[in-house]
């Protein structure tokens, strides 16, 4: 018999996060290990009266691809996944890693590589996302792997998991729209501000946004979601931040970085562990050194790390940031091959001016 939860976060993800309609082209991707996910959001698009197609991949691919493909082989763009991003109406993604760490002896050099080479797709994907033209969803399904990460069970995990996306809840769907309420708030008092300095034990650093949009992320496009963010002037931000949280990103795990900026520039970079992969990431090409992002999470349901980016970057009581590409939707103009997102805890004292008003406290909003 199938999870109750698994049910409802299959109707959230195809009647709220994407908004599934009849006729709508649905992509639907993931490993065998979220088969009982995966098989509910078929059923419920096909209900929803769209047209689901379902890709499943294996564990190993990936390790496979950059240990032995060619330069022209690892460069490659299938067609069939081109051809979904450029012409389907909505797109579900589903996480359940049986390992996390599989990728962690690929020469960093080589995901450089293949994440140049599938710019364009990304281009086009976010480009599509931000007017509206693709529905886009990413969420994950707990697997033991995500729940040793974590230090828990994976009972305990499925729990965490399940409650962050409010599906222990009746009404999941009615949840979501009550944090849309709480964030649009936010959103809308944001709205036409130019500065923001964020100060405190680990950091001291300004940025603009002026012109710019923050985006009310209430469950569309991640699940579970709880963040309010925007794309800074590209080359605004100065200063200096200490990620309180190890920064992870393609099995790799990078802990106590700090990010020196100048002109926008991240012009110095050290870390306690993973130096040497964080240097090589930040060179992938001319906008990895930029900021493409900066938020605030707001999900207080989300409150412990788990060394897994969709939750922690939502962890109530933190901002994070993400060097590389922008999301359009924000009115950001940098462009990479990377979108890499580090988190610093706001718990201690850190705040947050707009403006020279006072924002953001010791992970309250102040306002």
């Amino acid at each position: 018999m199938r999870d109750p939860r698994v049910e409802k976060l299959a109707s959230v993800l195809v009647h709220y996060s994407t908004h599934i309609e009849p006729g709508d082209k649905v992509f639907i991707r993931g490993m065998p290990a979220a088969e009982p996910l995966l098989l509910a959001v078929y059923e419920k698009v096909l209900q929803a009266g769209g047209h689901p197609q379902l890709i499943v991949g294996l564990p190993g691919a990936d390790e496979a691809l950059f240990r032995l493909a060619s330069d022209e082989q690892l460069e490659f763009i299938p067609p069939a996944f081109q051809l979904f991003i450029e012409t389907y109406d909505a797109s579900i993604a589903i996480r359940s890693d049986t390992n996390t760490r599989a990728l962690s002896a690929i020469d960093p050099a080589r995901q450089a590589q293949r994440s140049r080479a599938m710019m364009p797709v990304m281009r086009t994907y976010m480009r599509r996302g931000a007017s509206k033209e693709l529905k886009w969803v990413g969420t994950q399904y707990p697997t033991d792997a995500y729940a040793q990460e974590a230090d828990m069970s994976l009972r305990e995990y499925e729990d965490f998991v399940y409650a962050a996306c409010y599906c222990d809840q009746d009404d999941p769907i009615a949840c979501w729209q009550e944090m849309h309420e709480r964030q649009q708030r936010l959103v809308d008092w944001l709205k036409g501000k130019h500065g923001v300095r964020v100060i405190g034990p680990n950091a001291d650093v300004t940025l603009s946004i002026d012109g710019r949009t923050f985006i009310n992320s209430d469950g569309h496009n991640n699940m579970p979601s709880g963040e309010i963010f925007t794309g800074p002037v590209e080359d605004s931000v100065e200063g200096w931040v200490r990620f309180t949280y190890p920064a992870i990103t393609d099995g790799r795990e990078v802990e106590g970085v700090e990010l020196w900026f100048e002109g926008g520039k991240v012009v110095k970079a050290t870390a306690k562990k993973g130096q040497e992969f964080l240097l090589q990431m930040l060179d992938t090409d001319a906008g990895s050194r930029y900021l493409g992002e900066f938020a605030v999470g707001t999900n207080d349901g989300i409150q412990r790390f788990t060394k897994n980016i969709l939750f922690d970057e939502k962890i109530g009581g933190s901002f994070h940031m993400a060097v590389g590409a922008s999301y359009p939707e924000t009115g950001g103009q940098n462009e990479s091959a990377i979108h890499w997102d580090m988190i610093c805890d706001m718990r201690d004292g850190g705040e947050i001016y707009v403006d020279d008003e006072l924002f953001y406290r010791s992970g309250e909003f102040m306002i």
